[in-house]
């Protein structure tokens, strides 16, 4: 194996278990440029505040509702060198039919910590993939559990369900799982 280089990488993922990647480098790679995404954590989520509300009555059944998601960070405090608390709010807005309004917050922990939490707060902007990461873990904190209070208030859940046909040919264009 001489010329050859091992690397061994885990890369973390949000919500899953450390996915492990190996690879080689040749002789001919060892002096490209190798891009590594860097771990960031988000951990100890927290819902504060929960307001949902049905404008219209249960007896009136509007033929089609949009749904619309929405996740914002209303505030980044630094906590130490390598972590700061954010704020958010998520919303799924159901036009004139009804709202789902969950607030609370986060850790979000990574070397740029400090960094980001400056940014943010000159800016009211951070960096594209911590601000995907961010929102994306909000998302799947909040989602889950507006799905539970649209039922209690008899709203659609904010997410398309599966829906699953037997018997029938799926027509083109129709991809999902096959069910025997």
């Amino acid at each position: 194996m001489s010329g050859m280089a091992e690397i061994e990488l885990v890369l973390l993922s949000l919500a899953t278990k450390p996915l492990e990647i190996s690879f080689s480098i040749n002789e001919t790679c060892k002096n490209k440029l190798l891009v590594i995404e860097v771990d960031m954590k988000i951990k100890n989520i927290q819902l504060k505040s929960i307001e949902a509300r049905r404008y219209i009555d249960r007896n009136q059944k509007p033929k089609q509702i949009r749904i619309d998601h929405n996740s914002q960070v209303t505030q980044i405090q630094n906590k130490s060198n390598n972590q700061a608390a954010v704020e958010f709010q998520y919303t799924a807005s159901y036009g004139a039919v009804g709202m789902i309004k969950l607030e609370g917050s986060l850790i979000y922990e990574n070397d740029d910590a400090r960094k980001i939490t400056k940014e943010w707060l000159d800016t009211r902007k951070m960096p594209n993939q911590v601000a995907s990461h961010i929102h994306t873990a909000v998302m799947h904190a909040c989602v889950p559990e507006a799905v539970g209070i649209a039922k209690d208030l008899g709203l659609p859940p904010p997410i398309p369900l599966p829906q699953v046909r037997l018997g029938s040919k799926p027509s083109k264009g129709q991809f999902g799982p096959e069910v025997a």
